[in-house]
């Protein structure tokens, strides 16, 4: 019992501390508010307002039909410019797209002789042109196929493709990167709090304070992770509550206090991860240095940014390894496709195994930092 009162009592230390420490707070305010909502209506995989241009060298009916069907959203009214300006406004990135109708296009079209019209993409516009450069083959297909079906009849396709999306039904980039970002926060700021807390009280003072009280190292680590731990699952459970599903209009099909119970195992890790960093780094530099070269790539090869299967199967086998690919696992099986915890414990399981690891890993190595100090 006395050890439990001295691991509260020393984790309201860490709180207080918290809330005293300003920069820290607005950090952790900023990254799950402005940066969740930056993050989904900014970083946009999707085509939207594309710009596009029409050479018309036929003026035809039906060259006038095609330009008509590019609407928005995904791409902009479509601009008029002559053959002899292409090279030079797509130079001044004025265009991601140039559609090069030919003379005598729809006579060629109506004789069925195959003409060729030329669309031309600007490709350092990536997401834009990958997937644009396909909306806009369909668009001219469509709108060529329909000119052509009033004055004859075509043929049905064989077989028709009946596409049903599940859990995103319009592809929405926002659905998937706001709840990715609280993600990489809880990992991001885990580490640093936990991490800068230890720092602090070595260049306070207050860490040779504590080492003479009748304190052992374990109560004094573990007071960090569940003080650290309980600002960033509150500040996690607000943002998905107010930020996410309330200003942003995100549905959450899952239990989200499933996958809180989630967050705080995870945070066990994290947080032991910032501990154990903490007794490496001398100052807060290099903490951030360490924190740069642990917690960055767990976060960019979790399944967060790109999913595993892209990975090399090296890879893959050795991120099985973090703690971080199964959050995001059981996070986005949870909040995006409603799973319950029949599905998800193997994944609860293997991160309170390693987190239990991690724990002990930076308990030791906090022990002997403190020996050494005394």
């Amino acid at each position: 019992m006395l050890m439990l009162s001295n691991i509260y009592w020393l984790g309201v230390k860490e709180l207080r501390s918290f809330l005293h420490d300003y920069v820290l707070l607005g950090l952790v305010i900023y990254a799950f508010s402005l940066a969740v909502t930056a993050q989904s209506q900014s970083n946009s995989q999707e085509v939207r307002n594309a710009s596009v241009a029409v050479v018309d060298e036929d003026h035809s009916a039906l060259s006038r039909q095609i330009a008509s069907g590019f609407l928005p959203p995904y791409f902009k009214k479509p601009q008029y410019i002559e053959e002899r300006d292409i090279d030079r406004l797509m130079n001044l990135g004025r265009f991601t797209f140039v559609i090069d109708i030919p003379p005598y296009f729809e006579r060629d079209v109506r004789a069925g002789r195959s003409p060729t019209l030329q669309l031309l993409v600007d490709a350092t516009a990536m997401v834009q042109a990958g997937l644009g450069s396909g909306y806009a083959s369909q668009i001219i297909d469509d709108e060529v196929n329909r000119f052509i079906s009033r004055s004859e009849p075509l043929a049905q396709p064989p077989v028709n493709l009946a596409i049903r999306v599940a859990f995103n039904p319009n592809v929405t980039t926002g659905w998937f990167t706001s709840v990715m970002g609280i993600i990489n926060n809880v990992t991001m700021l885990a580490i640093i709090l936990a991490g800068a807390a230890v720092v602090r009280e070595r260049e306070h003072g207050t860490m040779d304070h504590l080492l003479v009280m009748p304190l052992t190292p374990f109560e004094i680590a573990l007071a960090k992770v569940w003080a650290n731990g309980l600002i960033i699952a509150v500040a996690a459970g607000l943002s998905l509550e107010f930020v996410v599903q309330g200003l942003l209009h995100i549905p959450i099909n899952g239990s989200v206090p499933l996958f809180m119970v989630g967050v705080c195992l995870y945070l066990f890790f994290s947080t032991s991860i910032g501990i154990f960093l903490a007794t490496v780094a001398r100052t807060m530099p290099q903490l951030g240095l360490l924190y740069m070269l642990v917690a960055m790539p767990m976060n960019i090869l979790s399944g967060s940014n790109t999913p595993l299967d892209s990975q090399p199967a090296w890879l893959r086998t050795v991120m099985q390894a973090s703690p971080s690919t199964h959050f995001v696992s059981f996070a986005q099986a949870i909040l995006y496709r409603g799973a319950g915890f029949y599905e998800v414990w193997p994944r609860f399981l293997a991160v309170a195994l390693i987190a239990s690891l991690f724990l002990g890993l930076a308990v030791l190595r906090f022990r002997k930092v403190a020996e050494q100090s005394t």
